[in-house]
């Protein structure tokens, strides 16, 4: 969270923030109230680009040969909006000498590329028209060698060099006719969904092709350019896991089933890019390109960058604003640029951000301001936490019960929101534990904060999976989250002598 949020109609008593906007019809948290969409965009659409993050550049009216410009034009907003860029010697000059390997043998040799690492933990990789290809250091730091992130690069560019930016403006220019011509014209409302559905369809379609199209050119660069053309396949199953361990974390259903999701299922593409790579002899020293990667990255921050503020465990502190604040046993926390969001296995989610409101107005009159739709006022109460001034509401919508709570740190107000769909679950003793551990932090507890990194160690006789994941500091599930960063599977023996990734302080 890199700061307080002031979001659109919380400062005007007269707009209405309605909790009940946070439930779906079906009863399930809505993922911008639960946690962020974990963006694989490797496994996600792609505009010529996998740019699916809030404010995505429009590509409305794109044509062949306008990509540059709206690469040039896009460029700051796409940096901007992961956190800056991510500066890096070492890993610079191993993907810029990928990068030139994959143009030499792709089928537009002269077009040019502009390669940035965003500053963002998330595991992204997507390209603009025009050539501009971005991957996250959070993508960089699941990879485990060389080829699997020329893996990445090779899709990413199979995107620009056969245009699927511009074909999916197109056919979704067509399939928004369709559906205006649908909704004008077909009276009857079944046979109109049906035809809507159809024209979804059409387009999801169309867009998986593309993707399965961008996975086969991938692996076919890759092996041309002397590369393991096996690197796709292990580096989708490494997102797999890493979906699923995220997953797991925040208690959502993110592998439920979509049948209009946007990309195929991962074992899918597994599948073809095994197949794809068959066709190719195996050329490449994995040993030899595994150590050179792991040492390029070694030292690769992991994680929150030190603007948003850091999760440890339970606990968020925040060195720039100087608080932190720790979440009750069971809750996994996850940090993202506009909220600090958790859930527990219970079924509560809690959402903590931040707003601007008047230094002169109560927290007792902000929290009956109007801006909480669903409040029971009877039950706001004002409160001194840590001698911070503070208040606490409960409210109830579409069966669901939240607990919300301000607080006042230097000029700034601070939120957090509760919400649990059963009676039985105790969200006020949760949400008021959670208040009573907010503090400021002190000058010396801000200054020894650092960022996480990665440290690549070499394992030695009589290491175990157990005995290198009990280094890794500051992270949950350490022994999941080793075994998945080195792509190793549970039951696997370490090796004497190879290198690994560890998490540390």
């Amino acid at each position: 969270m890199t700061g307080p949020v002031v979001q659109k109609g919380l400062k005007s008593r007269q707009q209405t923030f309605n909790l009940a906007n946070y439930v779906d019809s079906r009863g399930r948290a809505l993922l911008r109230f639960l946690r962020p969409v974990l963006i694989l965009c490797l496994a996600a659409p792609v505009l010529s680009a996998c740019v699916s993050f809030g404010g995505a550049p429009s590509l409305s009216g794109l044509a062949p040969g306008a990509g540059a410009s709206i690469g040039q034009r896009e460029h700051p907003r796409v940096v901007a909006a992961y956190g800056g860029r991510y500066r890096n010697k070492k890993v610079e000059a191993l993907l810029g000498d990928v990068t030139k390997r994959l143009v030499a043998v792709s089928s537009t040799p002269g077009q040019n590329y502009r390669l940035t690492v965003l500053n963002s933990p998330v595991v992204n990789a997507f390209a603009l028209p025009g050539g501009y290809l971005y991957v996250t250091r959070g993508l960089l730091a699941l990879a485990n060698d060389t080829s699997e992130v020329a893996a990445v690069l090779a899709h990413e560019m199979a995107h620009v060099t056969e245009n699927h930016a511009f074909q999916r403006q197109q056919r979704a220019q067509q399939a928004k006719l369709v559906n205006k011509v649908v909704t004008d014209v077909i009276a009857d409302e079944q046979e109109g969904q049906i035809a809507l559905t159809s024209s979804q369809v059409s387009l999801a379609s169309f867009s998986r092709g593309q993707e399965l199209a961008a996975d086969r050119i991938g692996v076919e660069m890759m092996a041309k350019a002397g590369l393991d053309p096996y690197a796709a396949a292990r580096f989708l199953t490494s997102m797999g896991r890493f979906s699923r361990f995220r997953a797991d974390s925040l208690s959502s259903n993110a592998n439920s089933p979509n049948f209009l999701a946007s990309h195929p299922a991962t074992p899918a593409r597994i599948s073809q890019v095994i197949d794809t790579a068959r066709a190719f002899p195996a050329q490449s020293n994995q040993v030899k390109e595994r150590a050179h990667y792991l040492d390029a990255i070694d030292g690769l921050t992991f994680g929150d960058d030190p603007s948003e503020g850091y999760v440890r465990g339970r606990a968020y502190l925040h060195p720039k604003f100087g608080f932190s604040f720790e979440l009750p046993v069971g809750y996994t926390l996850e940090n993202t640029s506009e909220a600090v969001l958790a859930a527990d296995k219970n079924g509560t989610a809690m959402r903590f951000d931040g707003v601007e409101i008047p230094a002169q107005q109560s927290l007792v009159d902000y929290m009956g301001s109007g801006w909480i739709g669903g409040l029971i006022p009877s039950s706001i109460e004002g409160k001194t936490i840590n001698g911070l001034e503070a208040a606490t509401a409960d409210a109830r919508a579409k069966g669901w019960r939240f607990r919300i709570i301000v607080i006042r740190l230097r000029g700034a107000t601070y939120r957090f929101l509760f919400a649990n769909a059963d009676e039985i679950t105790d969200l006020k003793a949760d949400a008021d534990a959670t208040l009573a551990s907010f503090r400021r932090l002190g000058r010396v507890e801000r200054a020894k904060l650092s960022p996480l990194s990665l440290k690549i160690v070499k394992v030695r006789n009589g290491d175990t999976v157990s005995s290198m994941s009990a280094q890794m500091e500051g992270v949950d599930r350490e022994r999941s989250l080793f075994l998945i960063l080195n792509g190793i599977q549970e039951g696997a023996q370490l090796r004497q002598g190879s290198l690994v990734k560890i998490v540390v302080d």
